[in-house]
């Protein structure tokens, strides 16, 4: 190693984070795993998601609702690591398809790097958080659901009443 430092340029930058998030998060789930099995890691995702909803809360920008602020949070996510994400308003909330998730793609290029990984697909524990980050954070009368679809999935945020819409129905 040289004593000369040198810069990163942006795309390394961005993968040198994508990299230590993803080693911090694989070794927070295993020590979780491996000290307290899976009900340990209902309470990880418990503790995880009141943490990012008072985040969220507190960095939630004026005239935003909570549930756009979610969605839109999920989609940078997502994109984050190259996911092919688009979203479309409905009259009763927002569908956010992830065609092509690129967190699975990382995780393949890993594993065949000899990366062990915690789990064999990272989705059931995405689902389960993010479900919960949401059900602390959005609108009371929004459900925010998430169905596996190939190599992605499809979110939906949708309010019991559609705007417009009178409380008799």
């Amino acid at each position: 190693m040289t004593s000369e430092l040198t810069s990163l340029d942006p795309a390394e930058k961005v993968d040198l984070w994508r990299q230590r998030y993803f080693e911090a998060q694989a070794a927070a789930e295993e020590f979780v795993l491996g000290e307290h099995g899976e009900e340990g890691l209902a309470g990880w995702i418990e503790a995880n998601s009141r943490i990012t909803a008072d985040l969220l809360r507190a960095q939630r920008p004026d005239g935003v609702s909570a549930t756009d602020h979610f969605m839109t949070r999920m989609q940078r996510q997502l994109l984050l690591y190259d996911s092919a994400v688009s979203t479309e308003p409905q009259p009763s909330g927002t569908v956010l398809r992830n065609a092509d998730c690129g967190i699975l793609r990382y995780r393949k290029k890993a594993a065949r790097a000899g990366v062990v990984l915690t789990f064999k697909s990272p989705c059931g524990y995405c689902q389960k958080l993010h479900t919960a980050i949401a059900t602390r954070y959005v609108e009371p009368d929004v459900t925010v659901s998430c169905e596996q679809a190939g190599d992605g999935c499809t979110w939906r945020a949708e309010s019991a009443h559609a705007p417009g819409e009178d409380a008799a129905g």
